[in-house]
């Protein structure tokens, strides 16, 4: 059979002729788009999907309907059609061979291009956050306004190795699926259950154990006065580490000479027990919540787990702040005018009211404050209304950056635990009422995490003193 034979034989049955056109009309869309890929031109995560996944998976189907139409059109020959002799003595079998080996080739290319660039566009930040946008929209604009924003996704969530790289693409086919047919849970929960040990990730950047001694920490807070009264708090954070073989401080916690586990509930928000292991000398302490003790109606209620970073850094990367949390970073870094009357006190009133989508938010948050500026200080409203604009568009920043009405997650639905003002966080162990049977608690003294160097002072001492 000849060359021309052979490209003949691609044409005799519909579906090798289908076959032949879609990984044709396949391959030449995929060296185009990859063309545009390579020259910079990436475009929104959807190009990358249908580059790398949809088109390639095309192109496989064509290859795979080739040979079956080959086979049927041989059918039609009847049973006893002979089947072809492999002679490399003679030029036509030599031809054909050489086509076929170049087909392959460019197949194989292709294929192979295909999968590393599916895998490595899988593995972006945009892939993530983006090609399922209305459902993930809370965790990505969350991440991008976090201190992990410059990380990928993937190296918290997957980390290194084939096994968990397996186990997330697994996990993401059943996600597409809840995407595709609306199964998914709104609010969607942490999946504190599924992420990999912290010290798989985290740890491959952070050394807890390593000393850090203590931190300075300044909290500014604004007051809901007319004047917006800015307030500081200053705390020595006894952060702490290992110092030669003894270790001290908040991150005693994780000293690799002990491990602590706790039982709790699913949210891990209520902790019936934690059991700490003396890994030198075997001592194994207990403490239990109330009712919760051995013999008691919730002794074996719960979940175990040995306790790591993301017990207390549990939103290290999706920090969904409280309101007035926002509200002040907004005033001390001059994106709300601190001399406008009462713009603290209107401005919580504003973004913790409900809106039904973000536009609604946006337009509520304006007019509600250039109606209480033009009601109450007609002067402000006509002299400042930049200002005013201003704060508005913060106010509505603030807001759009926690709340997500389609997703049902407004403020304080995802606690974070680290401190204990937003959510309970360090008290739910260091309350006073876990104890050892023998009536030793887990204290909920404050200097054992920090000392108060100033309480929402307007003028800290200690401040004055460590100004240059």
């Amino acid at each position: 059979m000849s060359v021309k034979s052979f490209f003949a034989a691609l044409t005799r049955h519909p579906l090798s002729l289908t076959g032949t056109a879609i990984a044709t009309a396949a391959a030449i869309l995929f060296l185009f788009l990859f063309s545009l890929d390579a020259l910079g031109l990436h475009g929104h995560p959807y190009i990358g999907i249908l580059s790398y996944l949809i088109v390639p998976a095309l192109f496989v189907l064509g290859l795979v309907l080739i040979p079956i139409g080959l086979r049927r059109a041989r059918k039609r020959h009847g049973a006893a059609a002979p089947l072809p002799v492999i002679d490399f003595n003679l030029e036509a079998t030599r031809n054909r061979f050489l086509v076929f080996l170049a087909l392959t080739v460019v197949n194989v290319v292709i294929v192979a291009l295909a999968t590393y660039k599916a895998v490595e566009v899988m593995d972006t930040t945009a892939f993530c956050g983006e090609a399922c946008h209305s459902v993930m929209a809370p965790e990505h604009t969350a991440f991008q306004r976090g201190a992990h924003a410059s990380t990928r996704c993937v190296d918290c969530h997957i980390g290194p190795g084939a096994g968990w790289f397996v186990k997330s693409k697994l996990s993401g086919s059943w996600q597409v699926v809840s995407v595709a047919l609306n199964l998914y849970p709104t609010p969607i929960p942490t999946p504190v259950h599924s992420l990999r040990p912290a010290r798989e990730t985290c740890e491959q950047c952070h050394w807890p154990q390593k000393f850090v001694g203590d931190r300075l920490r300044v909290i500014t807070k604004y007051d809901d006065d007319e004047a917006s009264t800015e307030r500081k708090t200053v705390l020595l954070m006894r952060v702490g580490g290992l110092v030669g073989r003894a270790s001290q401080g908040i991150h005693w916690h994780v000293d690799p000479s002990h491990t602590i586990r706790y039982r709790s509930d699913a949210s891990r928000e209520t902790i019936y027990e934690v059991e700490m292991t003396d890994l030198r000398g075997g001592e194994v302490v207990r403490w239990y919540a109330d009712g919760a003790e051995e013999g008691g109606a919730e002794a074996t209620t719960g979940i175990w787990r040995t306790m790591d970073c993301v017990d207390c850094h549990n939103r290290p990367s999706h920090t969904f702040r409280p309101p007035a949390v926002e509200i002040d970073e907004a005033i001390a870094t001059a994106r709300i005018a601190r001399d406008l009357p009462y713009v603290r006190r209107e401005g919580m009133k504003l973004i913790t009211a409900d809106y039904a989508d973000r536009e609604a938010a946006r337009l509520a948050i304006r007019d509600g404050l250039t109606r209480f500026y033009v009601d109450e200080y007609p002067e402000v409203a006509a002299d400042r209304a930049a200002d005013i604009d201003a704060a508005a568009t913060a106010l509505f920043e603030g807001w759009a950056g926690n709340v997500f009405p389609g997703m049902k997650v407004s403020w304080g639905t995802y606690p974070n635990h680290i401190g204990h003002e937003q959510a309970p966080g360090c008290f739910r162990c260091h309350d006073d009422a876990h104890s050892t049977p023998e009536g030793k608690a887990i204290s909920q003294d404050c200097e054992t995490c920090h000392s108060i160097l100033a309480m929402e002072e307007v003028e800290p001492e200690i401040l004055a003193t460590l100004s240059p």
